[in-house]
């Protein structure tokens, strides 16, 4: 790695995480204001676009890839709509011998303030629990079981193709079309069309926010080269996620972009995830080599710089007995290298040997990260994860292709 990417990485693995209330007491401050005002989907959008509009922009020092799910790097979010923490479980977080979150006296103020009084009862958790017998409640009680799906919404999801090759706005395009043909008694629908269509564009009030803040460090920025690095972040920021990427420092920003969405909006159990990072993005790598926009050095640069805000975002924590008694920073994002192509022929590509040898650089807990082999693939790429594996980092973990079609 670079100077630049050890240092991202070095306060990225030094930085103790933290649990941030900003966006509990944005949520809360939004349904005090409109719960019960619209159909559910619509208001779940609405709401997500009050956080992507107020929730604090970060851009650090070196940073090429800009978006974190907190106020900062590794300062977590909470989620009080599915299950509220109490400020003894905080108390409890920040006070853990094994990974423990860092509580300031103000975040739990905010809690006894505003997030609490108006979650307690409001909650997913709470209104779902009293609906369920009382077996289970005693098996509950009882400790025979750890429910986490009380603390996450279901998550092990995957982003596909389709992020590069379309924007937000073709997306919305394509909304538009559904929701102009659609009969008058299918209402669910199209409130779902429309919270669709508000989700986008938060997610690209989000972006825009990016740019106004690289262009606005940028205006006082004294170093050269920094102040051209902001530049461009902004102009990547004004195209994606609204536009689909034309570049590979674009296609990184607009997937971290929909990460940051997807993980902002709710917390899925586990993990979104990137899928055939290599895959994708090597259309952007081989084109841009060709034209002498883009060479090796700069593509991984880009890729490591991507790969650190990843390690910033751990899980968010757990509430109840699992504060106490189960815990872990890893979000579980994984990404896949190498396989097969959808049309199942040999996918290792020149980004697949580039990721390995990112996976052996970093050495960081997240993204994980998998090699899926097949009798397709090239002895060269077994042989080169086979040198990762061996170094005793525990990555990539190894699927048979073959088998999983």
């Amino acid at each position: 790695m670079n100077t630049r990417v050890a240092r991202l990485r070095t306060r990225s693995l030094a930085h103790r995480p933290t649990i941030s209330a900003e966006r509990a007491v944005l949520l809360t401050e939004f349904y005090e204001e409109h719960a019960g005002q619209y159909p559910v989907p619509i208001l779940r959008a609405l709401s997500f676009q009050h956080l992507c509009e107020h929730k604090t922009v970060w851009i650090g020092d070196d940073e090429l890839i800009v978006g974190e799910r907190g106020p900062e790097p590794l300062a977590v979010p909470t989620f009080p709509e599915l299950t509220c923490h109490t400020a003894d479980d905080l108390r409890i977080l920040d006070s853990r011998t094994l990974t423990s979150y860092g509580v300031a006296p103000d975040v739990i103020d905010a809690y006894r303030r505003t997030v609490i009084p108006y979650w307690q009862g409001r909650s997913l958790r709470d209104r779902i629990f009293p609906q369920l017998p009382e077996e289970w409640h005693d098996a509950y009680a009882a400790g025979v079981f750890t429910e986490f799906m009380e603390q996450r919404a279901p998550g092990h999801t995957v982003a596909d193709g389709k992020i590069y090759r379309k924007g937000l706005l073709d997306f919305q395009n394509d909304i538009d079309g559904v929701l102009a043909i659609l009969r008058q008694d299918e209402e669910a629908r199209r409130d779902q069309l429309t919270a669709m269509r508000i989700a986008a564009d938060a997610a690209m009030i989000y972006a825009r926010r990016h740019a106004e803040k690289a262009r606005a460090m940028a205006a006082v920025e004294d170093d050269d080269r920094r102040r051209a690095e902001l530049e461009t972040i902004a102009q990547v920021c004004d195209r994606v996620p609204a536009h689909a990427p034309r570049t590979y420092h674009e296609a990184l920003q607009s997937y971290w972009f929909h990460h940051l969405a997807v993980v902002t909006e709710l917390n899925g159990w586990d993990a979104f995830n990137p899928g055939h990072l290599d895959q994708h993005l090597q259309p952007y790598y081989e084109r841009e080599c060709a034209a002498g926009t883009l060479d090796r050095e700069a593509a991984k640069e880009l890729l490591e710089c991507w790969w650190v805000k990843f390690n910033n975002h751990p899980a968010p924590p757990k509430v109840g007995v699992t504060a106490a008694e189960s815990g872990t920073y890893t979000d579980f994002a994984n990404i896949n290298i190498g396989g097969l192509t959808r049309d199942g022929d040999d996918a290792v590509c020149d980004m697949s040997y580039l990721l390995l040898e990112v996976v052996d650089d970093m050495h960081i807990l997240q993204p994980s990260n998998n090699v899926q082999v097949s009798t397709k693939n090239p002895d060269r790429f077994v042989r080169e994860a086979a040198r990762v594996i061996r170094q005793g980092y525990g990555f990539p973990s190894v699927f048979n292709a073959d088998a999983v079609v």
